[in-house]
């Protein structure tokens, strides 16, 4: 009986552990970097649009050129807000007529090389994909620059608004 109450078992004093953060910095390494980069990548995919500028017009003597591009089932229609109809682009059976369009619009900014802002007026029911391919035609054009194909500008500022009727 002595033999099981004598042992008496030793108190060390307590010590503080550290806490182990290692693994905690490793994934702290690997994953602000890779927030970082989507995070980038995420922005370059956003394309910022205004809404048109409603009201009367201006008078005669302050007009200037107003790119409208109206995009409707059958055909897309360039304009301009003060004078009138500058194209019309009928749909082929393939689709709208881009390549058309293009050119009418390198010749409208061979002819007002300040002009910035364009108007996107759209029919209801255009389908998602020619309302991107319209906006991609007004905004740049491929051209050729050093011997490689670069991305011209043309009317980089795009509006979007409803087609009148």
């Amino acid at each position: 009986m002595t033999r099981r109450f004598g042992r008496r078992r030793l108190r060390l004093p307590r010590q503080e552990e550290e806490m182990n953060i290692t693994a905690f910095m490793n994934l702290m390494v690997v994953l602000v970097p890779f927030l970082l980069i989507t995070a980038v990548f995420s922005r370059m995919t956003i394309l910022e649009l205004n809404l048109p500028a409603g009201g009367p017009p201006p008078p005669a003597a302050q007009q200037s050129f107003e790119l409208e591009v109206v995009v409707r089932k059958d055909r897309i229609e360039v304009a301009d807000r003060n004078s009138g109809l500058l194209g019309r682009y009928p749909a082929r059976s393939e689709g709208h007529d881009f390549e058309n369009l293009r050119e009418k619009l390198k010749a409208i900014k061979a002819e007002y090389p300040e002009v910035v802002n364009a108007t996107i007026l759209l029919e209801p029911d255009i389908a998602y994909e020619v309302v991107v391919q319209t906006m991609d035609v007004v905004r740049t054009f491929p051209a050729e620059q050093g011997g490689r194909t670069v991305q011209a500008e043309l009317f980089p500022e795009i509006s979007v608004g409803d087609a009148p009727p």
